[in-house]
């Protein structure tokens, strides 16, 4: 029997909550071992459960979405952060990245669309919302536009990891090549999709290509 997946929902909105506990419970595959009022339940009810996935809404009380996904991932529980929030949270959304966070939607997505999205992070994938991603290529393209390239804001790791993802290595081959875990690995790439403005392995793949990543960092 397929283990289910187990996730952890962080809102501090009651009617937010008990829709999403209540749209995760009505799957085969997924179930909700823990609902957080705020980020410090979130991170108490992860080092509890040790989730699949936590499902991180990023303004709330107490501790706020971005610091409770950078203590999750700092907790190594082998828990994933996905975070769930709204468009406006650009900002919000950047940082929970940096923090560590391995994709984001957005609240008025499709239900169907946030249940393959828990289901794509537990598979080791980073699921973005296409308008989100779009708006990050636009803000890529317009910044290798106005000034230093994209690849220059690349942390020297970032641009390796990027180019061993090129020559079709995956997430845990890259691991043993660069003795690091796997874990970090994914927290390499998912900050540097953010960075140059792609949503998957075939976009980042292009994007080295089309930039001539030859270098550390660029």
């Amino acid at each position: 029997m397929t283990e289910l997946i187990r996730v952890v929902l962080a809102d501090d909105h009651d009617v937010v909550r008990r829709g999403l506990a209540g749209l995760i419970e009505s799957t085969d595959d997924l179930e909700v071992v823990g609902v957080a009022r705020d980020g410090r339940e979130a991170v108490e009810l992860v080092r509890e459960h040790r989730p699949h996935v936590a499902v991180m809404d990023l303004q709330m009380p107490v501790l706020d979405g971005v610091e409770a996904t950078r203590a999750i991932v700092d907790g190594d529980t082998g828990t994933e952060v996905l975070v769930l929030t709204s468009f406006s949270d650009h900002a919000r959304i950047d940082a929970a990245i940096e923090a560590g966070a391995v994709g984001y939607l957005l609240k008025d997505a499709e239900p169907e669309a946030l249940l393959d999205g828990i289901r794509a992070v537990a598979r080791g994938e980073s699921p973005f919302d296409p308008r989100a991603a779009r708006r990050l290529l636009t803000r890529a393209a317009r910044s290798e536009g106005a000034g230093p390239p994209a690849a220059s804001t690349l942390s020297p790791r970032e641009a390796e990891v990027l180019r061993l993802v090129v020559d079709g290595l995956l997430n845990k081959q890259i691991a043993g090549r660069l003795g690091i875990t796997e874990r970090t690995v994914k927290a390499h790439l998912t900050s540097a999709y953010q960075r140059i403005g792609v949503a998957d392995r075939t976009q980042a793949a292009l994007w080295v290509q089309r930039h001539d990543l030859d270098a550390p960092g660029g």
